[in-house]
C-alpha cells in the first residue's frame, strides 16, 4: 500500500468527552464526539466451540468481530456468518505457520449511519519517487487517519488494557482509500479505491494511529468465494507480518496480482520463511499482537514496537529487506 501524507488532526476536546475507557489509556477524544455503539453479543455464536482448537503455550492472536445491525437494505456483501466463515478459513491458513486465532467476541449493534461508509485517510500530498523504497518513504511521511475514520473507530472499539494488542474486524459498507498514481511524465493522478478489506498497517500508518485503535481492520466485501477464503487472512497478515503486498521476488507495491503468497492479490496462501521469503513467517511470530498463554491463564505478549511499528522497527532485528528505490517515471523528465 502506498503511503499517504495527511493533515495532522487537531484534537483538543477534553478527555471527559472521550469514549468509555479511552481516557485511561491516553486516547485523544474526537473533535466532534459521537456516542459509543451499544454492542450486544451475537447469540448464535458459540465462542467455546470456535476456540476449541486453541492449545495453551502456542503463539496466539485475539480477534474481536463487530457487525453493524443497521446496514442499508441493499448491502449484502458482509454478514456475521460470512465474517465467521472467513475467520475460520484464516485459522486454517495460519495453523501451519504455528499461529492460533482466538475469537474474543462477536457483537452487533446500530452504528451511526454516517460511519457505514468512510474515507480511510486524507488525499496524499507527497508521492513516492525513486530515491528510497516505499517502506522508508512511509516512515518519513506516514499515513494518518481522517477525522471521520478516527471518530468511527472511537465510537466502535470497546477500549481495555489489551486493545493495542487486539485485532478488531469491523464490517462496514464502504471504506475508501485514496492514493497517488504516476500518470505521465512527472505527473501524478489522485485515485480512490473502494476496498474489500483495509488493515491500516503499521508500516504505512507509522506511529499515527492512537494505540487502542491500531488493531482495527475493516471488512467490506466477502461476497465472492475467493474474497471469503482469503480477505480476512490477508488483512490480518498486513497487521501481524507488518508487510505490504510482496512475496519472495515480488517487491512491495500498492497492488500486486500474482500467484503464490498470502500477501499478494491472487489465490496463494503461502507464508514463506527465511531471507528468500522476506522473513514473513518470522515477522509474524515476532508481532506485538502475538502472545502465549501460561498454564495459569496469564498471557505473555511479545515485545511491543520500539519505534512506532515501521517496517524497519528494531523489534525485527535483521528480519528486514533493504529494498532499492523503484524507478516509476522517465529518468529524462
Amino acid at each position: 500500500m502506498r503511503r499517504a501524507i495527511l493533515l495532522t488532526l487537531a484534537l483538543h476536546v477534553p478527555l471527559a468527552l472521550a469514549p468509555v475507557g479511552a481516557s485511561a489509556v491516553g486516547v485523544p477524544a474526537p473533535a466532534n464526539p459521537v456516542p459509543m455503539v451499544k454492542w450486544s453479543p451475537v447469540s448464535s455464536v458459540n465462542l467455546k466451540q470456535f476456540n476449541s482448537d486453541i492449545i495453551l503455550g502456542k503463539p496466539t492472536i485475539d480477534v474481536v468481530v463487530y457487525v453493524p445491525s443497521n446496514f442499508d437494505p441493499a448491502f449484502d456483501k458482509v454478514t456475521a456468518s460470512r465474517m465467521l466463515e472467513g475467520l475460520k478459513t484464516a485459522k486454517d491458513i495460519y495453523r501451519p505457520a504455528g499461529l492460533q486465532i482466538n475469537l474474543v467476541a462477536v457483537k452487533t449493534g446500530a452504528i451511526d449511519p454516517k460511519f457505514l461508509s468512510i474515507q480511510a485517510n486524507e488525499i496524499p500530498r507527497v508521492p513516492d519517487t525513486e530515491y528510497i523504497n516505499a517502506y522508508e518513504a512511509n516512515k518519513r511521511h506516514p499515513a494518518e487517519l481522517t477525522d471521520m475514520a478516527l471518530q468511527a473507530f472511537q465510537s466502535m472499539v470497546e477500549v481495555d488494557e489489551n486493545s493495542p494488542k487486539t485485532i478488531y474486524l469491523i464490517a462496514l459498507q464502504d471504506v475508501i482509500f485514496p492514493f497517488l498514481e504516476i500518470s505521465e511524465g512527472r505527473n501524478w493522478t489522485v485515485k480512490m479505491v473502494r476496498t474489500g478489506g483495509l488493515s491500516f498497517p503499521s508500516y504505512s500508518y507509522f506511529n499515527t494511529i492512537p494505540k487502542p485503535y491500531r488493531g482495527v481492520v475493516t471488512i467490506t466485501n466477502l461476497s465472492t468465494p475467493n474474497r471469503l477464503r482469503r480477505t480476512i487472512a490477508h488483512e490480518i497478515g498486513h497487521k501481524v507480518m507488518n508487510v505490504s503486498h510482496e512475496y519472495k521476488e515480488t517487491h512491495p507495491a500498492h497492488e500486486v496480482y500474482a500467484d503464490g503468497g498470502l500477501m499478494l492479490y491472487g489465490d496463494g496462501i503461502d507464508i514463506p520463511s527465511g531471507k528468500e521469503g522476506r522473513w514473513h513467517l518470522e515477522r509474524l511470530l515476532m508481532s506485538p499482537y502475538v502472545y502465549r498463554t501460561a498454564p495459569d491463564g496469564t498471557k505473555k505478549w511479545n515485545p511491543d514496537y520500539k519505534e512506532g511499528g515501521h517496517y524497519y522497527d528494531s523489534i525485527y532485528e535483521d528480519k528486514v529487506i533493504r529494498f532499492p528505490g523503484a524507478p516509476i517515471m522517465n529518468p529524462n523528465w
